[in-house]
């Protein structure tokens, strides 16, 4: 089968695309044949060897996949062939065809596309978890979100709309900020003078929630913009910089910096991470979330691909086909 390979921890432009072993259905492993390949900001990291995982080389990257299951191991108790599933593979999606433990699959329900199931398998997901386990964000809250066009961005304006927020959305361009009003935000604003703009739309109260996937000087604004016992989340650093949290702020302003390893939540509770995934199936189907699918290219272009998430171009969730 065709897949993308990492042969060194390397530049993306280094992946290839060729021919890989066929997965095997072995004990409670199925094999699904993908139909969407979903595409990651980790995954240009981990190919790179800058993420906290390095698979042992040479691998194929890629965490999640929609498709059929076509063969199912002889332990396999909750899938059958035929089955949609979205799977969390961790390594290995970008192929034609992946090994996945049963239990790291999850059902599609008649309606779903692959495209929106692999949008909801991590990246709302991600948003979902930090917003409601690691923020408790509360009906009435203000709520900011950085890298707001963007999947999890986009995820986290609809889902804090839905959990009740006030959300003022901040993304770098006309078009962005355009996407993040038809998605729902409350107010859009760019990146400069960010703190002035936060003080003025919260009349000096600060933000509430801050959702950060960005990092660098916008993490500094956001660090002297948090009401009194705000929780600033931690996501990820986009902008390519960690910053320094001046922990002084904490204290005087009374708020936290809480960390969102999304990876990490669903491996200590995955009754939780269960649960969540449920609910944002149902708002799915309910018509209350709606991923934004930019676009669908062909597995080949993989790297291409991964250059414009990584360089932060993209707007929406972005997907591989076989």
């Amino acid at each position: 089968m065709k897949a993308i390979i990492a042969r060194a921890l390397a530049p993306i432009d280094q992946l290839e695309y060729g021919d890989w072993p066929e997965p095997e259905a072995k004990g409670r492993n199925v094999v699904v044949e993908a139909e969407a390949i979903g595409v990651n900001y980790p995954d240009g990291l981990q190919v790179q060897g800058l993420y906290q995982i390095k698979p042992p080389l040479p691998f194929v990257p890629g965490s999640e996949v929609a498709g059929r299951v076509i063969a199912a191991g002889d332990k396999v108790t909750g899938l059958k062939v035929g089955d949609r599933v979205a799977a969390l593979c961790g390594i290995g999606g970008y192929a034609e065809r992946v090994a996945v433990d049963e239990a790291l699959c999850l059902k599609l329900p008649e309606g779903m596309d692959a495209a929106s199931a692999c949008a909801l398998l991590v990246g709302y997901s991600t948003s979902h978890h930090a917003l409601k386990q690691r923020a408790h964000l509360e009906a009435g809250e203000t709520l900011c979100v950085l890298g707001a066009a963007g999947l999890t961005g986009l995820a986290a304006i609809q889902i804090g709309k839905l959990m009740g927020a006030r959300v003022i959305a901040v993304a770098s361009s006309p078009e962005k900020q355009a996407i993040c009003t038809a998605n729902g935000a409350d107010a859009v604003i760019g990146y400069d003078n960010l703190k002035d703009r936060l003080k003025e739309l919260t009349g000096g109260k600060g933000v509430d929630v801050a959702f950060d996937p960005v990092g660098g000087e916008a993490f500094d604004a956001l660090s002297r913009s948090m009401a009194w016992g705000g929780r600033l989340l931690v996501i990820g650093f986009a902008s390519g910089t960690i910053p320094k949290l001046p922990v002084n702020l904490t204290l005087v302003k009374g708020y936290s910096a809480v960390g969102v390893f999304w990876g990490a939540f669903t491996r200590h509770e995955p009754e939780a991470f269960a649960e969540n995934m449920q609910e944002l199936m149902g708002w799915f189907l309910e018509g209350k979330v709606k991923p934004l699918i930019e676009g669908e290219y062909p597995l080949a272009d993989a790297a291409k691909v991964l250059n414009r998430v990584l360089n932060r171009g993209a707007m929406g969730k972005i997907v591989l086909k076989p």
